[in-house]
């Protein structure tokens, strides 16, 4: 099985009344999960957002896939983020470290 990773965006954090326009988003809380059977691995952060003179979407016509293409325009590199969740996965499948039990005490 491979592992499915999804995106999404939690909250929006916005200027209410920037002279761009109302709701201005300046932050974004997102993160990247992944999933393969009973494995998972997630990323979580937030990304800021600077002020753009001229660039404003106004707020109910945002998209999700819009958003986060603002994230991964703005320093957040989607291919490590993926690969870092796709590695806590195959972790919990192939553990590097075990304890198994003592073999005094079996």
């Amino acid at each position: 099985m491979a592992t499915v990773i999804n995106w999404s965006v939690s909250q929006l954090d916005c200027v209410p009344q920037a002279p761009e326009g109302a709701d201005y988003v300046i932050c974004c809380h997102w993160q990247c999960t992944g999933v393969d059977g009973a494995y998972s691995g997630q990323v979580y952060s937030t990304t800021s957002f600077a002020v753009v003179e001229g660039a404003f979407t106004p707020y109910a016509s945002l998209t999700q896939d819009q958003v986060l293409g603002w994230v991964w325009a703005n320093g957040v590199d989607k291919t490590a983020t993926e690969a870092a969740v796709e590695q806590q996965v195959e972790t919990q499948k192939n553990p590097p470290i075990v304890a198994p039990p003592l073999p005094w005490s079996v």
